[in-house]
């Protein structure tokens, strides 16, 4: 009962006529930002992010239209998949070894609108279990001292650092980058300037968001620049759309399985989409077996990789919100944007701000359905922006960026820092180095310090304390499973992109 009185409150915020106009238009942003091969959710919620301030929403209206952004981009990022060959994010790689195969038959159509359904079905899965397991797993945050909580930050290090790079040792590096700039600012224990080399502005640290912005909308233009210059054209024509009712009905089990798979993939931190759609699209396979013509155009091929991304993108803000712990990329770009409207993401947040939280919840409710009216009828809308050249874009980007930025602080040292954090991207992303441990560190190194300190205050500096509860024992083994596992698992997941055309 308690949950349909709070999912009450809940509608109550997301049906007034601005939180609604919001969330379509984060939706609608979302998937042309999931459209644009490369940009994806992560980027295209860093981009958005200073709109938010510009437009001085509130923390419910700003939280409502990223996460819309980020589902829409999530639904997105099949468009170009099917149609190009090329992933409009990573969490999409899977769509293209049966998206572009049936595309190819002639059967572009069929091969959006059902993978636009999948999608619908995962998120809409995703956003339940959200309602129904957050406030149980806010509960058992209660009992959570500094030890643990250490621990679960570690935790999310590993294993979002370590699925993020195909090195495990660039990983560690960028989350050593991104601590070391989260210790950048007076330190609160004994009032000393760290890391400032005497400049007044780095007293107060590093702002989250200037750093996320930079990293991620600046590099990307550099990159832009670099790769995309002559913009892009489509690879499959998109004829008649149609909905295929039959692949539809064929497909309804493998999109409930493979909602299953990621969602409980996306609440493990540092997980994320990426292995939601990897291990749904191979858990169908292996049911279907060599004769099921997975990588020839198989509808189900389809399904399940589109199902399991979006529903491990929903279920990756179950740790967000409860813990205060990203479960992936774009879920530590909107903890970030929490922490900046200073919203402490945790066990609290249920109660002390039940109205955000349920807000949200039903916003993401009806941001499905309106993704999956958007998707369908105006697929070939979101066909026609892949067509949007460079030229176009990149000034849109780089605007949306400083006058953000400006708009926040006022500081035209944040905007110099900005692009500072850009370059810093840019050169990092050039060396594989993965920027996702940075953002980590920088959301995540002061709150990690703070647990370690009071950890040893307790303990009378005794190390052995940060293993003296099961429950950090468990986050310790699974940090160092987290790091290594993918050591061993990269080969797997590298396997199914040989069989693409």
């Amino acid at each position: 009962m308690d949950i349909l009185a709070n999912l009450a409150i809940g509608f109550g915020v997301a049906l007034s006529p601005y939180t609604l106009f919001l969330a379509i238009c984060g939706c609608f942003l979302g998937t042309i930002i999931g459209a644009l091969p490369g940009l994806g959710p992560s980027n295209g919620v860093a981009i958005l992010i200073p709109i938010t301030f510009t437009l001085g929403l509130d923390a419910t209206s700003a939280l409502v239209l990223m996460t819309s952004v980020y589902y829409g981009a999530m639904y997105g990022g099949r468009i170009s998949s099917i149609l190009l060959n090329i992933p409009g994010d990573e969490p999409a790689l899977m769509t293209t070894l049966d998206g572009y195969p049936m595309a190819k038959q002639g059967r572009a159509g069929d091969a959006l609108v059902l993978s636009g359904v999948a999608s619908f079905v995962g998120a809409l899965l995703a956003t339940i279990g959200l309602m129904l397991l957050a406030p149980t797993l806010a509960r058992v945050a209660f009992y959570f001292g500094p030890a643990e909580y250490f621990a679960l930050y570690l935790l999310a290090f590993c294993t979002l650092g370590g699925m993020a790079s195909n090195n495990q040792a660039k990983a560690a590096l960028a989350a050593c980058i991104g601590l070391g700039i989260a210790m950048i600012g007076v330190d609160s224990s004994s009032g000393l300037p760290r890391l400032t080399g005497g400049n007044l502005h780095l007293y107060d640290g590093i702002d989250f968001l200037v750093a996320i912005v930079g990293l991620f909308a600046i590099a990307e233009v550099f990159f832009f620049i670099e790769s995309h210059g002559k913009g892009s054209s489509i690879g499959v024509k998109l004829e008649k759309v149609t909905i295929p009712w039959k692949d539809i009905m064929a497909t309804k089990w493998t999109m409930l399985r493979a909602s299953g798979v990621g969602f409980i993939a996306g609440i493990l931190p540092g997980a994320g989409a990426s292995l939601g759609s990897f291990l749904a699209y191979m858990t169908e396979k292996s049911i279907a077996g060599p004769n099921g013509g997975f990588g020839t155009g198989a509808p189900k091929g389809i399904a399940a990789p589109e199902a399991g991304n979006n529903s491990a993108a929903g279920g990756a803000l179950v740790p967000m919100l409860t813990l205060g712990v990203p479960g992936s990329g774009t879920t530590a770009v909107l903890l970030a944007l929490l922490m900046t409207l200073n919203i402490t993401p945790g066990p609290t947040l249920f109660t002390e701000r039940a109205d955000v939280v349920w807000g949200l919840i039903a916003s993401l409710l009806i941001a499905n359905f309106v993704l999956l009216l958007m998707n369908v009828p105006m697929v070939k809308i979101f066909v026609k922006i892949l067509m949007v050249p460079a030229w176009v874009l990149l000034p849109g980007v780089t605007m949306i960026s400083f006058v953000g930025i400006y708009s926040l602080s006022g500081s035209y040292f944040d905007l110099l820092l900005m692009i500072g954090f850009g370059v810093l991207g840019y050169f990092l992303r050039k060396l594989d180095v993965p920027t996702v441990p940075v953002i980590l560190g920088i959301l995540l190194g002061g709150n990690m310090e703070d647990a370690l300190r009071r950890a040893m205050t307790l303990s009378d500096g005794d190390p052995m304390y940060l293993f003296s509860s099961p429950i950090a024992i468990g986050f310790w083994i699974a940090a160092i499973a987290g790091f290594v596992a993918p050591m061993f698992l990269r080969g797997l997941l590298k396997k199914p992109a040989a069989h693409e055309d």
